[in-house]
């Protein structure tokens, strides 16, 4: 058997045009389908936020307008409430956890696209008639981004993280105001 791990492979450069095309063309459908998954996501995530806000308003308001119900009383709503909250939180750290994977993902193949471009464009660019490219030289690997990139999520997870915790004091301040006056 031959030993490929020592030779160096040749290709025609229309091969390797054309390799390069499908490799643009691959990751470029895959950019647009992580953001497709990300908007969706979003909008999923906004959903959430507004179904949790009209359970908080129908409970916060039959709370205000129950004349029987006393200070003493308020427990069982702060109980179901809090429960709320805690699948509310649950289902969004599930839900940014998707999104910041589907994020990072679309920036591996941007990467991995720029990197096909550029490799295009310096074959385009040779002004020489070869007609055989060497085939290492053109080899695209998938491109992941630094170890800095996460600092971008984990910003992005305290910013929402701090947003629920205000609202959930708000929410437990404003229901024991409510029940004791």
């Amino acid at each position: 058997m031959a030993d490929f791990d020592t030779q160096s492979s040749v290709i025609p450069k229309e091969a390797a045009l054309q390799s390069l095309n499908t490799v643009i063309q691959l990751h470029f459908e895959k950019t647009l389908e992580k953001k497709r998954a990300v908007d969706l996501q979003k909008k999923q995530l906004w959903n959430f936020f507004q179904l949790f806000f009209i359970f908080l308003s129908v409970v916060l308001g039959l709370q205000a307008l129950s004349p029987r119900l006393q200070c003493r009383h308020c427990w069982i709503p702060i109980g179901i409430l809090s429960l709320s909250h805690l699948i509310f939180y649950v289902s969004v750290a599930q839900t940014l956890r998707c999104i910041n994977g589907l994020k990072y993902q679309r920036r591996c193949h941007k990467l991995t696209l720029g990197l096909a471009t550029e490799r295009l464009r310096q074959l385009k660019m040779r002004r020489s008639q070869d007609c055989e490219v060497n085939g290492e030289e053109f080899e695209i690997n998938y491109q992941e981004p630094p170890e800095s990139y996460f600092g971008k999520f984990k910003r992005t997870w305290a910013l929402y993280f701090g947003f629920l915790i205000l609202i959930y004091g708000f929410m437990i301040s404003s229901s024991v105001v409510l029940l004791c006056f």
